[in-house]
Protein backbone atom coordinates (compact mmCIF):
# COMPACT_ATOMS: atom_id res chain seq x y z
CA UNK A 1 0.00 0.00 0.00
CA UNK A 2 1.10 4.05 -0.94
CA UNK A 3 0.08 7.27 0.59
CA UNK A 4 -0.81 10.18 -1.07
CA UNK A 5 -0.81 12.68 0.67
CA UNK A 6 -1.85 16.31 -0.23
CA UNK A 7 -1.76 19.81 0.97
CA UNK A 8 -4.83 22.31 -0.13
CA UNK A 9 -7.02 24.42 0.79
CA UNK A 10 -10.45 24.65 2.53
CA UNK A 11 -12.35 25.19 -0.67
CA UNK A 12 -10.78 22.36 -2.51
CA UNK A 13 -10.93 19.61 -0.06
CA UNK A 14 -14.32 18.48 -1.09
CA UNK A 15 -13.52 18.15 -4.90
CA UNK A 16 -10.05 17.22 -4.41
CA UNK A 17 -11.75 14.06 -1.96
CA UNK A 18 -13.98 13.56 -4.85
CA UNK A 19 -11.60 13.57 -7.84
CA UNK A 20 -8.90 11.10 -5.66
CA UNK A 21 -12.31 8.52 -4.95
CA UNK A 22 -12.94 9.20 -8.76
CA UNK A 23 -9.29 7.62 -9.57
CA UNK A 24 -10.14 4.74 -7.48
CA UNK A 25 -8.33 5.75 -4.27
CA UNK A 26 -8.92 2.73 -1.76
CA UNK A 27 -9.30 5.45 0.95
CA UNK A 28 -9.58 9.32 1.56
CA UNK A 29 -9.21 11.14 4.68
CA UNK A 30 -9.00 14.81 5.36
CA UNK A 31 -6.92 16.32 8.44
CA UNK A 32 -6.01 19.73 10.04
CA UNK A 33 -2.96 20.74 8.72
CA UNK A 34 -2.46 22.84 11.21
CA UNK A 35 -3.07 20.02 14.12
CA UNK A 36 -1.08 20.18 17.52
CA UNK A 37 0.24 23.61 16.74
CA UNK A 38 -1.29 27.07 18.16
CA UNK A 39 -3.33 27.38 14.91
CA UNK A 40 -5.21 24.10 15.36
CA UNK A 41 -9.16 24.48 14.93
CA UNK A 42 -11.66 21.71 15.81
CA UNK A 43 -14.72 21.34 13.71
CA UNK A 44 -17.69 20.10 15.25
CA UNK A 45 -20.76 18.86 13.89
CA UNK A 46 -23.66 16.41 14.10
CA UNK A 47 -25.29 13.22 12.06
CA UNK A 48 -28.16 14.34 9.89
CA UNK A 49 -26.72 18.26 10.08
CA UNK A 50 -24.64 20.05 7.45
CA UNK A 51 -20.77 19.70 8.52
CA UNK A 52 -19.91 23.32 9.52
CA UNK A 53 -17.07 22.78 6.92
CA UNK A 54 -15.36 20.36 4.66
CA UNK A 55 -12.09 20.97 5.72
CA UNK A 56 -9.65 23.56 7.37
CA UNK A 57 -8.33 26.49 6.35
CA UNK A 58 -4.93 24.17 5.30
CA UNK A 59 -5.49 20.59 5.10
CA UNK A 60 -3.89 17.66 4.89
CA UNK A 61 -5.73 15.03 2.09
CA UNK A 62 -4.60 11.38 2.29
CA UNK A 63 -5.05 9.08 -0.65
CA UNK A 64 -4.66 5.02 0.03
CA UNK A 65 -3.39 3.63 -3.01
CA UNK A 66 -2.44 -0.42 -3.86
CA UNK A 67 0.83 0.11 -5.17
CA UNK A 68 3.01 3.41 -5.84
CA UNK A 69 2.45 3.61 -9.61
CA UNK A 70 -1.23 4.26 -8.87
CA UNK A 71 -0.59 6.89 -6.51
CA UNK A 72 2.09 8.66 -8.47
CA UNK A 73 -0.77 8.33 -11.83
CA UNK A 74 -3.05 9.85 -9.40
CA UNK A 75 -1.14 12.76 -8.69
CA UNK A 76 -0.56 13.42 -12.14
CA UNK A 77 -4.02 13.31 -13.13
CA UNK A 78 -5.21 15.48 -10.41
CA UNK A 79 -2.45 17.94 -10.66
CA UNK A 80 -3.11 18.49 -14.04
CA UNK A 81 -6.58 19.78 -13.21
CA UNK A 82 -7.28 23.68 -14.09
CA UNK A 83 -8.53 23.80 -10.57
CA UNK A 84 -5.99 22.42 -8.79
CA UNK A 85 -3.32 24.92 -8.49
CA UNK A 86 -3.42 25.53 -5.16
CA UNK A 87 -3.16 21.99 -4.83
CA UNK A 88 0.56 20.49 -3.57
CA UNK A 89 1.79 16.78 -3.40
CA UNK A 90 3.99 16.53 -0.21
CA UNK A 91 4.69 13.48 -0.33
CA UNK A 92 3.90 9.76 -1.76
CA UNK A 93 4.53 7.00 1.25
CA UNK A 94 4.84 3.76 1.53
CA UNK A 95 2.43 2.37 4.23
CA UNK A 96 3.98 0.31 6.80
CA UNK A 97 2.48 -3.69 7.51
CA UNK A 98 1.51 -3.46 10.83
CA UNK A 99 -0.20 -6.10 13.29
CA UNK A 100 -3.52 -3.88 13.45
CA UNK A 101 -4.90 -6.11 16.60
CA UNK A 102 -1.83 -4.71 18.09
CA UNK A 103 -2.20 -1.46 16.74
CA UNK A 104 -5.60 -1.02 18.00
CA UNK A 105 -4.98 -2.40 21.51
CA UNK A 106 -2.64 -0.31 21.98
CA UNK A 107 -4.44 3.15 21.32
CA UNK A 108 -6.32 2.24 24.34
CA UNK A 109 -5.13 1.88 27.39
CA UNK A 110 -7.25 2.33 31.33
CA UNK A 111 -9.27 5.47 31.94
CA UNK A 112 -8.83 7.39 34.86
CA UNK A 113 -12.89 8.55 35.98
CA UNK A 114 -12.08 9.18 39.58
CA UNK A 115 -9.17 8.19 41.36
CA UNK A 116 -10.37 5.01 42.57
CA UNK A 117 -13.07 4.39 39.24
CA UNK A 118 -10.94 3.16 36.30
CA UNK A 119 -12.30 1.36 32.99
CA UNK A 120 -9.79 -0.95 31.72
CA UNK A 121 -9.89 -3.35 28.29
CA UNK A 122 -9.09 -6.74 29.12
CA UNK A 123 -5.71 -6.96 28.08
CA UNK A 124 -4.30 -4.73 30.06
CA UNK A 125 -4.07 -5.18 34.08
CA UNK A 126 -5.72 -2.94 36.39
CA UNK A 127 -4.48 0.45 37.99
CA UNK A 128 -3.06 -0.59 41.57
CA UNK A 129 -5.32 2.45 43.16
CA UNK A 130 -8.65 1.40 41.06
CA UNK A 131 -10.96 0.16 43.72
CA UNK A 132 -13.70 -0.02 41.29
CA UNK A 133 -12.73 -1.57 37.89
CA UNK A 134 -15.30 -1.91 34.95
CA UNK A 135 -14.10 -4.33 31.77
CA UNK A 136 -14.46 -2.89 28.46
CA UNK A 137 -13.13 -3.59 25.12
CA UNK A 138 -13.80 -1.47 21.63
CA UNK A 139 -16.31 -2.88 19.68
CA UNK A 140 -19.31 -1.72 16.73
CA UNK A 141 -21.19 0.32 19.43
CA UNK A 142 -20.53 3.92 20.93
CA UNK A 143 -18.81 4.18 24.30
CA UNK A 144 -15.46 3.26 25.56
CA UNK A 145 -14.90 6.46 28.35
CA UNK A 146 -12.14 7.72 25.94
CA UNK A 147 -14.68 10.32 24.92
CA UNK A 148 -15.41 13.29 27.21
CA UNK A 149 -18.65 13.11 27.29
CA UNK A 150 -18.85 9.30 28.60
CA UNK A 151 -16.19 10.71 31.36
CA UNK A 152 -18.48 13.14 32.50
CA UNK A 153 -21.44 11.05 32.70
CA UNK A 154 -19.48 8.05 34.59
CA UNK A 155 -17.62 10.89 36.76
CA UNK A 156 -20.80 11.91 37.70
CA UNK A 157 -22.22 8.98 38.91
CA UNK A 158 -19.13 8.24 41.01
CA UNK A 159 -19.49 11.27 42.29
CA UNK A 160 -23.00 10.74 43.60
CA UNK A 161 -22.87 7.36 44.58
CA UNK A 162 -24.44 7.82 47.77
CA UNK A 163 -27.70 8.89 45.66
CA UNK A 164 -27.49 4.95 44.54
CA UNK A 165 -29.81 3.68 47.44
CA UNK A 166 -32.51 5.65 45.40
CA UNK A 167 -31.92 4.43 42.13
CA UNK A 168 -34.12 1.58 42.47
CA UNK A 169 -34.90 2.40 38.61
CA UNK A 170 -31.90 3.72 36.13
CA UNK A 171 -32.61 4.44 32.48
CA UNK A 172 -29.42 4.95 30.36
CA UNK A 173 -31.21 6.02 26.89
CA UNK A 174 -29.24 5.53 23.93
CA UNK A 175 -27.32 3.27 25.43
CA UNK A 176 -24.70 2.24 23.13
CA UNK A 177 -22.09 -0.08 24.69
CA UNK A 178 -23.73 0.20 27.66
CA UNK A 179 -21.34 1.91 29.32
CA UNK A 180 -23.48 4.55 31.76
CA UNK A 181 -25.96 1.49 32.34
CA UNK A 182 -22.56 -0.79 33.87
CA UNK A 183 -21.55 2.21 35.66
CA UNK A 184 -24.45 3.23 37.62
CA UNK A 185 -24.65 -0.87 38.03
CA UNK A 186 -20.89 -0.73 39.89
CA UNK A 187 -22.35 2.07 41.94
CA UNK A 188 -25.07 0.44 43.37
CA UNK A 189 -27.72 0.99 41.17
CA UNK A 190 -30.94 -1.60 40.59
CA UNK A 191 -33.44 -2.42 38.32
CA UNK A 192 -31.71 -1.06 35.48
CA UNK A 193 -33.07 -0.08 32.02
CA UNK A 194 -30.69 0.17 29.15
CA UNK A 195 -32.12 1.26 25.77
CA UNK A 196 -31.30 1.87 22.17
CA UNK A 197 -32.48 1.96 18.41
CA UNK A 198 -29.57 0.00 17.33
CA UNK A 199 -29.74 -3.98 17.28
CA UNK A 200 -26.39 -3.81 17.51
CA UNK A 201 -26.14 -1.66 20.24
CA UNK A 202 -28.35 -3.88 22.14
CA UNK A 203 -26.36 -6.89 22.22
CA UNK A 204 -23.02 -4.94 22.89
CA UNK A 205 -24.86 -4.15 26.44
CA UNK A 206 -25.18 -7.43 27.00
CA UNK A 207 -22.46 -8.64 26.75
CA UNK A 208 -20.14 -5.82 28.43
CA UNK A 209 -23.03 -6.68 31.21
CA UNK A 210 -21.98 -10.07 31.41
CA UNK A 211 -18.17 -9.52 31.55
CA UNK A 212 -18.80 -6.99 34.58
CA UNK A 213 -20.99 -9.28 36.69
CA UNK A 214 -24.17 -6.96 36.29
CA UNK A 215 -27.58 -7.26 35.58
CA UNK A 216 -29.22 -5.32 33.45
CA UNK A 217 -32.17 -5.03 30.53
CA UNK A 218 -31.16 -3.97 27.38
CA UNK A 219 -33.83 -3.72 24.56
CA UNK A 220 -34.89 -1.02 21.99
CA UNK A 221 -36.35 2.08 23.57
CA UNK A 222 -40.21 1.03 23.54
CA UNK A 223 -38.90 -1.42 26.38
CA UNK A 224 -38.74 1.81 28.50
CA UNK A 225 -41.61 2.21 30.75
CA UNK A 226 -42.80 4.12 33.80
CA UNK A 227 -40.32 6.30 36.00
CA UNK A 228 -37.20 6.67 36.79
CA UNK A 229 -34.88 7.86 39.59
CA UNK A 230 -32.10 8.64 37.56
CA UNK A 231 -32.21 9.00 33.77
CA UNK A 232 -28.87 9.19 31.90
CA UNK A 233 -28.83 9.96 28.20
CA UNK A 234 -25.67 10.33 26.03
CA UNK A 235 -26.46 11.20 22.69
CA UNK A 236 -26.19 14.13 20.76
CA UNK A 237 -27.67 18.01 21.13
CA UNK A 238 -30.46 17.99 18.38
CA UNK A 239 -32.16 14.63 19.47
CA UNK A 240 -32.02 15.59 23.06
CA UNK A 241 -34.27 18.55 22.15
CA UNK A 242 -36.65 16.22 20.17
CA UNK A 243 -36.51 13.90 22.80
CA UNK A 244 -37.38 16.49 25.75
CA UNK A 245 -40.47 14.72 26.35
CA UNK A 246 -40.30 11.73 26.15
CA UNK A 247 -37.23 11.68 28.63
CA UNK A 248 -39.18 13.93 31.07
CA UNK A 249 -42.22 11.88 31.01
CA UNK A 250 -39.89 8.85 32.32
CA UNK A 251 -38.56 11.12 35.38
CA UNK A 252 -39.99 10.02 38.58
CA UNK A 253 -40.49 12.76 41.44
CA UNK A 254 -37.38 14.30 42.53
CA UNK A 255 -35.72 12.25 39.76
CA UNK A 256 -32.00 13.51 38.53
CA UNK A 257 -31.58 13.80 34.61
CA UNK A 258 -27.75 13.62 33.31
CA UNK A 259 -27.84 14.79 29.64
CA UNK A 260 -24.47 14.76 27.14
CA UNK A 261 -23.27 15.02 23.95
CA UNK A 262 -23.78 18.53 24.00
CA UNK A 263 -21.48 21.51 23.46
CA UNK A 264 -20.85 24.72 24.71
CA UNK A 265 -22.72 26.61 22.20
CA UNK A 266 -26.07 24.45 22.85
CA UNK A 267 -26.39 24.85 26.40
CA UNK A 268 -28.77 27.22 26.06
CA UNK A 269 -31.06 25.61 23.21
CA UNK A 270 -30.95 22.37 25.85
CA UNK A 271 -32.12 24.72 28.62
CA UNK A 272 -34.98 25.75 26.74
CA UNK A 273 -35.86 22.38 25.43
CA UNK A 274 -36.49 21.10 28.94
CA UNK A 275 -37.74 24.01 30.19
CA UNK A 276 -41.26 23.17 30.83
CA UNK A 277 -39.95 20.20 33.04
CA UNK A 278 -37.24 21.26 35.12
CA UNK A 279 -34.42 23.39 34.90
CA UNK A 280 -31.14 22.16 33.32
CA UNK A 281 -27.86 23.36 34.32
CA UNK A 282 -24.03 22.71 33.35
CA UNK A 283 -22.80 20.71 35.92
CA UNK A 284 -19.50 19.84 34.45
CA UNK A 285 -17.40 20.69 30.97
CA UNK A 286 -14.18 19.14 29.21
CA UNK A 287 -12.84 20.00 25.90
CA UNK A 288 -15.18 21.99 24.41
CA UNK A 289 -17.92 19.50 25.64
CA UNK A 290 -20.48 20.07 28.22
CA UNK A 291 -22.75 18.28 31.08
CA UNK A 292 -25.94 19.16 31.67
CA UNK A 293 -27.92 17.79 34.87
CA UNK A 294 -31.26 18.63 36.41
CA UNK A 295 -33.47 17.54 38.99
CA UNK A 296 -37.58 17.09 38.47
CA UNK A 297 -39.64 18.97 41.51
Amino acid sequence: MHELVLICREDDVETVSDALMEVESLAVSVEDADANTESEKALFGEPGMPAPKSGWERSVVKALFPSEAEATEAATLLLAQEWAQDVHVQTIQAVAEQDWVRLTQSQFAPVEITSDFWIVPSWHEAPAQAKRVMRLDPGLAFGTGTHPTTRMCLRWIAQHQDLAPTWDRVLDYGCGSGILAIGAALHGARQIDAVDIDPAAVTSTNDNAKANGVTLNAGLPDQAHGEYPLLLANILATPLKLLAPLLCQHLAPGAHLVLAGILERQADDLKAAYAPWLKLEVSDSEEGWILMTGQRA
